[in-house]
């Protein structure tokens, strides 16, 4: 019986700890874009923002906007990217200008 118990308390571990994992994404993210790649880091801004939903509207899936947005209710990604980055990096006093950013 003691055993069962052991085995299943490091399972809930194990799963626990893989959840987590999972849900905080990836470290790094690069983005492609026309004037040069965005490297985006990830991790660094989770430390920066309590709520997942601040910039994952629908959550912390990795769905495309258009799973939900069929184009014309939504601005163009680039739109919407420089919208929410550029507003936050203002405030926050991150890099605001294009070659801050983007890397050719």
């Amino acid at each position: 019986m003691k055993k069962l118990l052991v085995l299943v308390a490091v399972a809930v571990f194990v799963a626990g700890f893989s959840l987590t994992s999972f849900a905080s994404g990836p470290a790094d993210i690069t983005f492609k874009a026309k004037m040069g790649n965005v490297a985006f880091p990830h991790a660094a801004h989770q430390g920066k923002v309590s709520d997942c939903n601040t910039c994952h509207h629908k959550g912390t899936d990795d769905a495309k906007c258009s799973t939900c947005h069929d184009g014309t209710k939504a601005p163009k990604a680039k739109d919407a990217y420089h919208k929410q980055c550029k507003n936050c990096h203002k405030k926050m006093g991150g890099p605001t200008g294009c070659k801050e950013c983007h890397v050719k």
